[in-house]
C-alpha cells in the first residue's frame, strides 16, 4: 500500500483495543460510534475477547467490524507460524527488531513476546485499506500497535486514558509518544504526567465527555433524608471492584453513619475485590443495609440512578499506583440530576467543583467521607443545589462532541459540516493543561 494511499481521508481507521466489548469501558464504545457518525471507516482489533456477558446498547449500534488477536500465541499457532514468515520478508523487520530488543532487554517477559506475536499477526492480517492505527491505552496495546507500525510502515496514534499512564515507566510512555503521529489524553492530570515524559506538542486534552441523546432527561426526586425507617436514604456507586475505587474506604464511612440515619447503599460492578469487600460489609454488620448488585449494563446503571438519592466514588491511588482518570460514571451521574460525592483526585475535580457540582473530600479519608454522607443526606435542597450544578456544566462543557471534533480533527476529517477545531483555542476541550 502506498503512502499516498494512506493519507487518503477514505482509508479505514484500525482501532486496537485490549477487549471488546466491555462493560467498564463504555467511553470506548461511545467514542467509536461518534467517530462512524462523523463518516469515518473503522475497524476494531481486539487482544483478548470480552469477557464480561452483558453488552450495552450501544455496541449494537456500531458498524465496525471486531476482529480478534489470539490472547495467547499457542492459542492459534498457525495465525502465528503464517505471521512470522510473513514478517520475515518485510521491508520493515529490521526496524522492528531494532526496537523490540531494545524494549525486551529493560521488560524481559513473556508478556513483551506475547506483544510482539499479536504484533506480526495484526501487521500480516490488516486489509490494504486500513491506512492508520489508532490504539486504546499506552501500555500494551500501544505496543502492539507500534510493532505492527513499524513492520508495515502505517502511521499510528493513542489515546492514553488511566492506568497505562500511572503505571507505565517512564522510558516506555517517552519512547511510545516519540515513534507516534498524535495522542490524545481525557484529563489534564493525565496529560501534566505524558507532558513530563516528553508528550508536549504531540499529546493534545480532549475529554470523553458524553452522548446526551443516549440518556433520560434529569429524574425528580423526593426530598428524602433517612429520618425515617420507612423511607431510606439511597446510596449508589458504580465501578469496578478494584482497589483504585475506594470502595472499602466507603464501607468504612457507611459502618460509621449515625445511628438515627436510616439509609441504604447499592454497589453496581464486579471484580477481583468481590469477596474481599463482601467480608467487611459482613464484619461491619451492614449486610441486610448493602447490596451489591454486581455488572450491569448501562440501561440497568441509568434506572439505578435515577432511584437514588446520592452517588458517591471514593477513588484513590491504588497500591499498584493504578488511578483512575475522569470517570464515566460521574458524568452519567450528573446527566440524572444525581448528586454526587466524590475525592478529590485525579481527574475527578475537572468535572466536579467542590460545593458548586457536588463535594469533594480527600482520597482516603474515611471519617471525612463519612461527615460528608450525613451532612448530604439531612440536606435535600443542598443535594438538589449541587445536581443542578453539575447538570449545567455538564451539558456546558462535557458533551460528547467536543473531544470528538478534536479526535475527528487529528484523524484528518473534521465531517460533514463540521469544522476542525482550533487546538489551542481558549476554553476549547483540547487547551492543553497548564
Amino acid at each position: 500500500m502506498t503512502a499516498s494511499a494512506r493519507s487518503n481521508g477514505a482509508a479505514r481507521i484500525g482501532i486496537v483495543v485490549k477487549g471488546y466489548p466491555r462493560l467498564s469501558e463504555t467511553f470506548i464504545a461511545q467514542e467509536i460510534l461518534a467517530l462512524e457518525r462523523r463518516g469515518l471507516a473503522l475497524e476494531i482489533w481486539a487482544l483478548r475477547r470480552p469477557t464480561d456477558a452483558l453488552r450495552h446498547p450501544m455496541h449494537a449500534a456500531v458498524r465496525a467490524p471486531v476482529a480478534y488477536l489470539p490472547e495467547y500465541l499457542h492459542q492459534a499457532p498457525w495465525r502465528g507460524l503464517k505471521a512470522l514468515a510473513w514478517a520475515m520478508r518485510q521491508p520493515g523487520l529490521r526496524r522492528l527488531l531494532s526496537v523490540f530488543w531494545r524494549d525486551l532487554r529493560r521488560d524481559p517477559t513473556a508478556n513483551r513476546g506475547r506483544r510482539l506475536g499479536q504484533a506480526l499477526i495484526l501487521a500480516r492480517e490488516l486489509p490494504d485499506a486500513v491506512g492508520h492505527l489508532h490504539a486504546h491505552f499506552l501500555h500494551t496495546p500501544a505496543s502492539v500497535t507500534r510493532y505492527a507500525a513499524l513492520l508495515t510502515g502505517r502511521s499510528w496514534s493513542f489515546s492514553a486514558h488511566a492506568k497505562d499512564i500511572w503505571t507505565t515507566p517512564d522510558w516506555e510512555l517517552t519512547e511510545k509518544m516519540a515513534a507516534a503521529s498524535w495522542g490524545v489524553t481525557c484529563t489534564r492530570d493525565g496529560l501534566a504526567r505524558l507532558e513530563a515524559c516528553g508528550g508536549a506538542g504531540t499529546v493534545t486534552l480532549a475529554y470523553h465527555g458524553l452522548d446526551l441523546g443516549r440518556f433520560p432527561a434529569p429524574a425528580s426526586r423526593a426530598p428524602r433524608d433517612g429520618a425515617r425507617e420507612t423511607e431510606p436514604f439511597r446510596i449508589l456507586t458504580v465501578g469496578r471492584l478494584v482497589a483504585k475505587k475506594g470502595f472499602d474506604d466507603l464501607i468504612a464511612a457507611l459502618a460509621g453513619l449515625p445511628p438515627s440515619l436510616h439509609w441504604r447503599a447499592s454497589l453496581i460492578g464486579g471484580g477481583e475485590l468481590r469477596a474481599e469487600l463482601t467480608a467487611q460489609v459482613r464484619a461491619a454488620g451492614l449486610s441486610e443495609r448493602v447490596t451489591f448488585l454486581g455488572a450491569r449494563a448501562q440501561p440497568d446503571v441509568i434506572a439505578a440512578m435515577r432511584e437514588a438519592d446520592l452517588f458517591v466514588l471514593p477513588t484513590k491511588r491504588a497500591p499498584t499506583g493504578d488511578r483512575d482518570g475522569l470517570p464515566n460514571v460521574l458524568m452519567e451521574a450528573a446527566s440524572q440530576g444525581l448528586p454526587i460525592l466524590a475525592t478529590d483526585f485525579a481527574g475527578t475535580p475537572e468535572l466536579i467543583r467542590n460545593g458548586t457540582d457536588g463535594l469533594l473530600v480527600p482520597p482516603g479519608d474515611v471519617s471525612a467521607l463519612a461527615a460528608a454522607i450525613t451532612r448530604l443526606a439531612g440536606d435535600p435542597e443542598e443535594r438538589a443545589r449541587l445536581a443542578r450544578s453539575a447538570y449545567a456544566r455538564l451539558t456546558q462543557d462535557f458533551t460528547v462532541d467536543r473531544g470528538i471534533d478534536v479526535m475527528a480533527a487529528r484523524f484528518g476529517q473534521a465531517g460533514p459540516g463540521v469544522a476542525a477545531p482550533a487546538l489551542h483555542e481558549p476554553g476549547a476541550a483540547c487547551a492543553c493543561g497548564s
